[in-house]
């Protein structure tokens, strides 16, 4: 009867599982009282969560106008962790870089398009269409906005996903390339196995330019999804 689902266990399936079950007991181990409680002066791990804590806020109060920056918050906070973990975990050899698969970023970015479009109309009600149509705008030039606007709507979540699924997959690419270029070189003799030194020094840096992207991404898709968070609340 359900012939159609695939229900096998992929890659995807288990870094999505291993991201999850770390949020899970790392943020519940943070609020155990006894043992994991926040220290009146921060260890190490302590400070980073805190100044990403205060960072996310900061970035949800610039871009959300209105009381409602508090309400978005948690949204915010886990979409960045979220995202910046996968990208992250793609850097590890022999793991799996699941944002560099455009499916995947586009069904993380229509959740939360669509998400605040339901948001959105419940708040608003039709008010929600005066989106597609610029106050002060002439009903002759009103043929020409609407279709642009609409047409424009649609392509938030699509630019979402290209833009991170490109960056992930353009990085990572050009790692695997300077790996394996090294890894060919190492199986040959003579100084052609010592030439394999060269793209080793450059993998170094790449390796954590590639890092910088992937925290930077993670960041970029945020703040996109803050902007949309206040042109859905406020209708801007």
């Amino acid at each position: 009867m359900f012939s159609f689902l695939d229900l096998s266990i992929t890659n995807q399936s288990i870094i999505f599982l291993l991201i999850f079950f770390f949020f899970v007991t790392y943020f519940l181990s943070c609020l155990n009282e006894d043992r994991f409680s926040f220290l009146a002066i921060p260890h190490k791990y302590q400070s980073i969560l805190e100044l990403s804590y205060f960072l996310l806020l900061g970035l949800a109060i610039d871009n959300i106008a209105g009381k409602k920056n508090n309400f978005f918050f948690p949204l915010i906070f886990v979409l960045f962790f979220f995202i910046a973990l996968i990208n992250i975990t793609g850097l590890i050899p022999f793991s799996y870089t699941i944002t560099s698969h455009f499916i995947v970023t586009l069904s993380l970015s229509s959740i939360v398009f669509i998400g605040l479009n339901v948001i959105s109309i419940r708040l608003h009600g039709l008010e929600f269409f005066s989106l597609f149509l610029p106050g002060g705008t002439s009903v002759i030039l009103s043929f020409l906005l609407v279709p642009v606007e609409i047409i424009s709507f649609i392509f938030k979540p699509l630019s979402l996903a290209i833009r991170l699924f490109c960056n992930m997959m353009a990085g990572h690419t050009l790692l695997k390339v300077f790996v394996g270029f090294s890894w060919n070189l190492m199986n040959a003799s003579g100084i052609v196995f010592i030439l394999h030194y060269i793209p080793l020094v450059i993998l170094l840096p790449l390796f954590f330019l590639e890092l910088g992207v992937a925290l930077i991404q993670a960041f970029v898709f945020t703040l996109l999804t803050c902007i949309y968070i206040n042109d859905a609340v406020n209708l801007h």
